[in-house]
């Protein structure tokens, strides 16, 4: 303990001075130290998501007292966050959140490479809000409820836990674990890797989701089940529905919301022994940030539409509730 304490004292003396000043409150949890969230003085609900930059390769010997006044020169901060070791130096790494995405392009354009000391370049960049975790090892006998109901006892925020059999390991599993923040996805992940979770005598690992184990995951989902596929009909596509009445509905639902006409992309990427398809679907709506993925399984032999029609449909519905949810 004394050997932590000893650790940087001149520099924690000034953090204590600079903060008694400023009469800031700096709040420690789990290895983040949090200014903001929302600082003292603000008014209205948090920014946009895309507010947020990285901040990476700090001198481990550097606190708020300097870092804040330095990236609060730029713009108004909402939140600053610097992750910190048990010994008490920065982990090297820290988040800023402003109150508008300018401020935060601001930010970026002013410190990317700054020499915050004379040989010590610091990288600003948007932070990538990642907030799927992956859990591998699993033992196979997992359910989906012991699972969700041990991640509730030990982390917060979770949305959503999704069980898929291992790719790369017989007899095991891996779960997807979605949190509802970046914040809160970082949090459960160093939770996690310290030996929180506890199901049997299984060794997990805990690491953020990969893009490309998330697509595999999503052509490896299960296939739909024989009675489907005996009784003729797609659960995906509602056969009361057309294709022209659900695009002018989602077009009008766009041009409401000054979005321009969506444009569609489908792809067949699978065929079942019973003649199902899985289609990868892509929307990209002009005005909007970024295109929307998805997954389907179309059936076969309808009469009237095409399967890559199907495909559309199906995409088109699910743009419909996203934007509806989202507008």
């Amino acid at each position: 303990q004394s050997w932590t304490n000893g650790i940087n004292e001149a520099s924690k003396l000034a953090l204590l001075a600079w903060e008694k000043e400023t009469g800031i409150e700096l709040v420690q949890i789990n290895g983040q130290r949090r200014y903001g969230g929302p600082p003292q003085g603000w008014v209205g609900g948090p920014p946009p998501a895309d507010t947020e930059v990285y901040i990476a390769r700090l001198p481990q010997d550097i606190y708020e007292n300097t870092l804040i006044p330095l990236f609060e020169s730029v713009g108004k901060l909402y939140e600053f966050r610097l992750m910190m070791t048990f010994s008490g130096l920065n982990r090297g790494f820290a988040y800023a959140r402003y109150a508008s995405r300018q401020d935060a392009q601001s930010a970026i354009a002013a410190f990317h490479r700054f020499q915050l000391r004379e040989g010590c370049a610091i990288v600003v960049c948007w932070s990538t809000q990642k907030r799927e975790l992956v859990v591998n090892g699993l033992g196979a006998s997992v359910s989906q409820q012991e699972l969700e109901a041990m991640l509730q006892m030990v982390t917060e925020g979770i949305r959503s836990v999704t069980l898929h059999t291992s790719p790369s390991q017989r007899q095991a599993k891996l779960a997807v674990l979605k949190y509802r923040s970046h914040e809160a996805a970082a949090l459960a992940k160093k939770a996690l890797m310290e030996g929180n979770l506890r199901l049997g005598e299984a060794k997990i690992r805990v690491d953020w989701l990969d893009p490309q184990l998330k697509q595999k995951l999503q052509l490896c989902e299960e296939e739909p089940l024989s009675s489907w596929v005996q009784g003729g009909k797609s659960l995906a596509v509602p056969p009361t529905l057309s294709l022209q009445n659900v695009l002018e509905s989602l077009n009008t639902l766009c041009w409401k919301h000054h979005l321009q006409t969506p444009l569609f992309m489908t792809k067949c990427v699978q065929v079942n022994p019973n003649g199902w398809q899985r289609f990868w679907y892509q929307v990209a709506i002009p005005g909007s940030r970024v295109p929307i993925n998805g997954f389907t399984w179309i059936s076969p032999g309808r009469q009237g539409q095409s399967e890559h029609e199907k495909a559309k449909l199906v995409a088109a519905l699910h743009i419909l509730r996203v934007l509806g949810e989202s507008l």
